[in-house]
């Protein structure tokens, strides 16, 4: 069996997968505002996966990964560098391997699609990752899209801070972005989310792009608002809010056949 293990801003998902890919057992919780309170829940709510056997475990990080280890936490909580590998490891004798989150959703939502395949995820951030051949390219470690400035309602903004699904909850004053209709509001949204396309499109030359995280829900209500000159095939993904943990059992399958875990040195001189 395989653990993934997919932190976000909002929530941390743990799921058991059998080997052929099915969820037999997950958890959900929300996400900790502390890092030292977050690891303290996770290796609480890890506690009864120690009785499964697991050949390999994947951890979906919400920032920069480097040599396995992570050294940059996003999605807004400012954690900087954690040690997230350590105590994972004092549960579990197997090997565990971190990555990006965006990298392993689009790594699950690219995988046996040809060409290159960029996947944006528009959710509490906006993230991405770049994958061709059912591998995640060098250039997806540094694509962070969120960041890129974009002048709305004559503001400049990061772009994240205009299309993620928690700016447009903000700017709507609702719960959910996914409850949101209308056919202004599906225009507004489809502008917020076409924004940064074209400059991606320019740079990586994708063959499709894959728009996913809650915004992924709706994308059939605000697809036909969208530009329709943005110069690459934009479709929905095959689950908007799971890729990651999905991407993280494929990855996690992927290395156990691999084998030949190298534990990281996880000390911040690793930055």
């Amino acid at each position: 069996m395989y653990l993934g293990i997919d932190i976000g801003g909002t929530k941390t998902l743990i799921a058991l997968f059998t080997k052929r890919g099915r969820i037999i057992k997950r958890k959900k919780f929300p996400t900790p505002h502390g890092s030292q309170t977050f690891l303290r829940k996770l290796i609480n709510e890890l506690e009864p996966f120690k009785k499964y056997k697991i050949r390999s475990i994947a951890v979906a990080i919400p920032g920069a990964v480097q040599n396995n280890c992570s050294v940059r936490f996003g999605n807004r909580r400012e954690w900087g560098w954690i040690d997230v590998y350590t105590p994972i490891k004092d549960l579990f004798n197997c090997p565990i391997w971190l990555e990006n989150d965006a990298s392993l959703a689009t790594l699950y939502e690219g995988y046996n699609l040809p060409g290159k395949i960029i996947f944006l995820t528009f959710s509490t951030g906006l993230g991405g990752g770049i994958v061709e051949g059912n591998q995640i390219l060098p250039s997806s470690k540094s694509f962070e899209p969120g960041h890129l400035l974009y002048v709305y309602n004559n503001k400049e903004k990061e772009w994240e801070d205009i299309a993620a699904a928690s700016a447009i909850e903000k700017f709507y004053h609702v719960d959910r972005a996914t409850d949101l209709r209308g056919k202004d509001v599906l225009k507004d949204i489809a502008n917020r989310i076409s924004l940064g396309i074209p400059d991606i499109v320019r740079e990586h030359r994708p063959d499709m792009m894959i728009l996913g995280g809650p915004m992924g829900k709706i994308f059939r209500l605000f697809e036909p608002y969208l530009p329709r000159d943005l110069g690459v095939k934009l479709r929905r993904p095959k689950r908007p809010t799971e890729s990651a943990i999905y991407g993280c059992y494929i990855y996690a399958k992927t290395k156990d056949k691999a084998g030949s875990e190298v534990p990281p040195n996880t000390t911040k001189d690793t930055q």
